[in-house]
């Protein structure tokens, strides 16, 4: 991936020629939609559902490049993220309506999405910048769970990943596939592919067959 040097810091950018380019925008925009779906569902107006879906969207990214030190951050330096968010936000309030059925399966079909897409980017972010594979694991999981868990709260919900929910285990076996395949030789592209198709897998499985973690209590 090309540097950039800017103000003495060093920023690492996607080339937008590239498929993983193509896999953050995918991220960008399955995030905006379920951060438009949830706010128009609670009856935002237009600028509040346009701003759940930007938190949505960046917030993880933005984290974990703070965490990294990774400066100035990604959606200052490349503006199509904010444009593209604004867009898709924009079009899902003018043809979703917020009464359907089908919010809550729109809702985590795009979360899924995003899931698979940023937990990989979250990953390779990191690990390109000399990471760990424990710290890299861990920045994967931030990068898509922040941006849900400032939806959730904005919009008066309790955060999926607080849940029951089979979640952050499909990010963190994707992403150990995506480390095990990287080990093996396998080329990159088959190995992006695979850690999402793996994490989509899991997650849509977990949704449709309703698998859950049992919580623990103490029985006296």
């Amino acid at each position: 991936m090309p540097t950039i040097a800017l103000d003495s810091n060093l920023i690492t950018t996607f080339d937008p020629r590239s498929l993983i380019y193509l896999f953050d925008m995918i991220g960008i925009v399955a995030c905006s939609i379920s951060g438009t779906i949830l706010a128009k569902h609670k009856n935002f107006d237009v600028f509040g559902c346009l701003l759940v879906s930007i938190v949505t969207a960046i917030g993880g990214g933005t984290v974990r490049d703070v965490i990294l030190n990774r400066h100035p951050l990604f959606w200052m330096v490349d503006m199509n993220y904010l444009t593209v968010i604004t867009i898709s936000s924009l079009l899902m309030q003018i043809f979703f309506h917020p009464n359907s059925r089908r919010v809550d399966t729109f809702l985590k079909l795009s979360d899924t999405i995003g899931l698979s897409a940023f937990t990989l980017i979250g990953i390779k972010v990191a690990d390109s910048m000399g990471t760990n594979v424990l710290v890299a694991l861990l920045l994967g999981v931030i990068t898509i769970i922040v941006g849900g868990i400032i939806r959730d709260m904005i919009c008066n919900e309790i955060p999926l990943v607080l849940q029951q929910e089979i979640y952050i285990t499909a990010a963190l076996t994707g992403g150990i596939l995506y480390f095990v395949l990287q080990n093996l030789g396998v080329s990159a592209w088959i190995a992006d592919i695979s850690a999402m198709a793996t994490i989509f897998t899991l997650r849509m499985l977990a949704i449709r067959y309703d698998w859950q973690f049992p919580s623990i209590e103490w029985k006296y």
